[in-house]
């Protein structure tokens, strides 16, 4: 039987993006402040590529704290790759804790299908 699923992303989960940056092959997240032009933020600190600053994940509430002046500072399709990054690792490690396999396959659209074999049968 198969479900489709939509996920409404929250970054909550440390060892997700560290897997995320390492997946992207990012630097590592560094937890910390960071400054996002005339203001800081605290939290999982993520370089993306050629943005001007980090996206701090601020895993306790779940929300991302960015500046990239509407694209300017840093283009958004970075942003949608580590979310999306960050929403497959976070799938694979809870199906793991319950004894599932994950099939990823990558579509032609950028997108990506998961299939969680339950118990680890094929």
């Amino acid at each position: 039987m198969s479900h489709i699923v939509t996920i409404q992303t929250e970054i909550r989960d440390a060892t997700a993006v560290h897997a995320a940056c390492h997946r992207l092959q990012l630097p590592p997240p560094v937890q910390g402040k960071a400054r996002l032009f005339t203001t800081e933020a605290t939290g999982l600190c993520v370089q993306l590529p050629r943005w001007r600053y980090p996206v701090v994940c601020q895993t306790e509430t779940g929300q991302l704290a960015y500046d990239n002046y509407r694209g300017t500072w840093g283009e958004q399709v970075h942003l949608d790759r580590f979310l999306q990054a960050y929403a497959v690792e976070k799938t694979r490690l809870e199906a793991r804790k319950q004894g599932h396999d994950v099939v990823e396959q990558a579509l032609a659209d950028g997108s990506i299908k998961l299939t969680l074999q339950v118990g680890g049968a094929a």
